[in-house]
């Protein structure tokens, strides 16, 4: 014990006599165990929740200013020289997401579904893949990426990930990191 708070033997006893009788209280704590299955459920309830979150960024009317051939988006405080790195194929995706045949819609979930699972697992770099079509997809993926405030930039992918047909996508993993460590 610290030598501020030794008590003299009659603080110790006036102590005492202030308090009174007192009994010793018997531990009736339960502590419970938790349900595997409900922390599961709760887990998968929160990457729902995520994906939804996700989800809301993605507008129709929105339209930011891009470079059209090759698509790129830069952010604003992003740096130039990981647009560059990202054309030149300096990063490799490690999530893949291929749109080919999906709606609008469809297309919007995947890839707000694609954004949680990068951003959750903690990838830098992703590539989708929308294919030639109609590119009605082609035009519609970077005007939803652009909107969303985890992206630092895109670039149309290079050959071996896909060319014209296909994004890569840059992720800003310190701004996520800094909000998981408030």
């Amino acid at each position: 014990m610290s030598q501020q708070f030794n008590l003299s033997d009659e603080d110790i006893a006036l102590f005492k006599n202030a308090i009174g009788a007192t009994k010793k209280i018997k531990q009736d704590k339960v502590v419970h165990k938790v349900n595997k299955q409900l922390k599961n459920h709760n887990l998968e309830k929160k990457q729902q929740q995520d994906t939804l979150n996700n989800e809301f960024y993605f507008s129709d009317d929105f339209q930011p200013l891009l470079a059209d051939d090759p698509i790129r988006y830069l952010r604003e405080d992003g740096d130039p020289n990981e647009l560059k790195k990202l054309k030149r194929g300096y990063y490799e995706p490690d999530l893949f997401l291929d749109l080919h045949g999906l709606t609008q819609r469809e297309a919007k979930k995947e890839i707000s579904a694609l954004i949680s699972a990068c951003l959750r697992e903690r990838v830098f770099c992703a590539c989708i893949m929308y294919g030639h079509g109609k590119n009605i997809l082609k035009k519609q993926t970077p005007l939803w990426l652009a909107q969303h405030p985890d992206i630092l930039c895109f670039h149309q992918a290079p050959k071996n990930y896909g060319g014209n047909a296909a994004l890569l996508i840059l992720f800003d993993l310190c701004k996520v990191s800094d909000e998981l460590f408030r």
